[in-house]
């Protein structure tokens, strides 16, 4: 595809980072690449890993949906032309499980292709041979769009769980009872809220809420979902507000998908 090449030898492994010196208001982005070709996906990842974005890859579709719920990525992208399971298949699939956007890269350069592309959702498509400065900046446009877009608000309402979130004055107003929150606790709500009907993971939930992806942070969120739900289900051993699945975090019971 392009002519750049990547280093074959395997890298010393990493040494751990000191979680204190990261700019919690600026995390750095997770990619996942999901390409059949595992040159492509080893030159992408050279790529962005020398622009300080952290990649992780999958030579499958089945693989990208087995990865998800544990790399959770801010931005996925996506080949259309694999085997087994094609890019709109794999693409309809991820869109389950995160809201994460996605840019499709892909030799098919063909201008019904490409609106193909964007009218099954993708957020950006880029053809194949690419050049790496433009793949960055996409990759951080994508990405950077992603992230600004604000919190409602005004009151949000949530007809199906007979629910209402006031922002400004953390108020919820559930099955006609209304209940003050503190901070955090309407923080972790409204974080559920705007990404629902998606499971959130500890991971976003740290970031979003925290500001920081701290392994610490996972006791935190824990105790106050259990809050929430002792202030909000009708049966807190019992929820059926705020759903828990492991690997996959927590999600808002808005819909009535199957899982």
């Amino acid at each position: 595809m392009a002519t750049l090449s990547y280093p074959t030898h395997k890298a010393p492994l990493p040494t751990g980072l000191d979680l204190d010196r990261l700019d919690a208001a600026n995390p750095r982005r997770r990619v996942m690449i999901i390409d059949d070709e595992p040159e492509t996906v080893g030159l992408i990842k050279y790529i962005l890993s020398n622009a300080g974005i952290d990649v992780a890859g999958a030579e499958s579709g089945q693989s990208a949906i087995d990865k998800v719920p544990r790399i959770w990525p801010d931005l996925i992208l996506l080949d259309l032309m694999m085997p087994e399971m094609d890019g709109m298949e794999t693409f309809a699939n991820i869109r389950k499980l995160t809201p994460a956007p996605v840019v499709i890269i892909s030799a098919k350069n063909q201008k019904d292709d490409i609106v193909k592309g964007l009218q099954m959702g993708a957020d950006d498509y880029i053809t194949k041979p690419f050049h790496p400065a433009e793949l960055v900046a996409r990759v951080n446009t994508v990405v950077n769009r992603a992230r600004q877009v604000a919190p409602p608000a005004g009151v949000v309402e949530y007809p199906s769980l007979e629910m209402r979130l006031d922002p400004e004055t953390r108020e919820v107003e559930i099955r006609g009872k209304l209940v003050v929150l503190a901070r955090r606790e309407f923080d972790v709500l409204q974080c559920l809220g705007r990404h629902s009907p998606h499971w959130v993971n500890h991971s976003k939930l740290a970031e979003e809420v925290w500001g920081q992806n701290d392994p610490k942070v996972v006791n935190r969120i824990k105790y106050v979902i259990y809050l929430l739900r002792r202030k909000l289900e009708q049966i807190p051993s019992k929820p059926q507000l705020i759903m828990a699945r492991e690997r996959l975090g927590y999600k808002l019971a808005t819909d009535k998908i199957k899982d």
